[in-house]
């Protein structure tokens, strides 16, 4: 194995750490010390070569491209990059069960014995909220096409549609 390319797997997976750790602190100043050997800043979320293969020369421009396409969700640990579903984590046992309630409450036929389909899909239709913040109505379409049952195969109308999205907002993804 050639021991310079070993040594450049090992210093890119140290720099690695370092910018994860430093991103993780809160401190916005810490991600920004100092630059790779070379002068490059590796773009972060690139995989790190596995040990014995050789690692790509990161080109500054890749890095610029990563960074400009990759956006953050306000320090939630939700980072996603264009184009990618900005999904919720799922809810503890007591929001699974209000979130539930509150479709039920619209009609027990969104959730037909269902819940776990329920809260899936109601975090996708968090990603749609958190992709069109202001688009009333692209929220409300996307949950007319979604929540579907055996008894609604074309969706729930968009009056429950509308209160879908409201109870999903409400509990599921308050923070979008």
């Amino acid at each position: 194995m050639n021991h310079r390319t070993t040594a450049a797997a090992l210093a890119t997976c140290a720099l690695a750490a370092a910018v994860l750790t430093a991103c993780g602190s809160g401190d916005p100043a810490a991600s920004q010390k100092e630059p790779a050997a070379g002068g490059q800043t590796p773009a972060v979320g690139t995989p790190s070569p596995a040990a014995g293969s050789e690692a790509p020369a990161a080109s500054p421009s890749a890095a610029a491209s990563a960074s400009a396409t990759s956006q953050g969700t306000g320090g939630t640990g939700q980072e996603t990059k264009k184009g990618e579903a900005a999904l919720p984590p799922r809810p503890d046992r007591d929001g699974e069960g209000a979130y539930v309630r509150a479709l039920t409450a619209i009609d027990p036929d969104i959730v037909h014995d269902k819940e776990d389909q329920a809260v899936e899909r109601g975090r996708d239709q968090c990603a749609t909220i958190h992709d069109h913040p202001g688009d009333r109505e692209k929220q409300i379409g996307a949950a007319m096409e979604r929540f579907t049952s055996p008894g609604h195969p074309d969706g729930f109308g968009r009056v429950k549609s509308t209160r879908i999205v409201d109870a999903v907002h409400t509990n599921l993804c308050p923070d979008y």
